[in-house]
């Protein structure tokens, strides 16, 4: 069965910061596109920031950019989401995507972390 189970989460003052874990069990990140996304109340699921199967090449999206860093851990299968300098729309519930199309479509989420910035 496979598993994404999303930590580190919480809440922090603007120009705080956090860093997200994303933990695997049942298939090897490595082999994953894996994806952060993030949800608040009323909004639709953004796209945060990603990396492939082949590289460790890195995507964010724009209103991120400069602030977070996603990182992988082959050894340990998790992919990390390290935030800094964050702002009051940074707030969502973060969550983790892994996904190929290897052997048929496979499209994993996990269930996600509050993260709250207020002052």
């Amino acid at each position: 069965q496979v598993q994404l189970v999303e930590s580190g989460g919480g809440s922090v003052r603007p120009g705080g910061s956090l860093r997200l874990s994303c933990a695997a069990s049942g298939i090897s990140l490595s082999t994953y596109f894996v994806r952060w996304y993030r949800q608040s109340p009323g909004k639709e699921r953004e796209f945060v920031a990603r990396v492939t199967e082949t590289s460790d090449n890195v995507l964010y999206t724009q209103s991120v950019k400069g602030r977070f860093t996603m990182s992988r851990d082959s050894a340990k299968n998790m992919v990390y989401l390290q935030m800094n300098n964050l702002k009051p729309e940074d707030t969502a519930v973060y969550l983790c995507n892994a996904w190929s199309l290897v052997g048929g479509l496979q499209d994993y989420w996990g269930r996600g972390t509050q993260v709250t910035v207020s002052a």
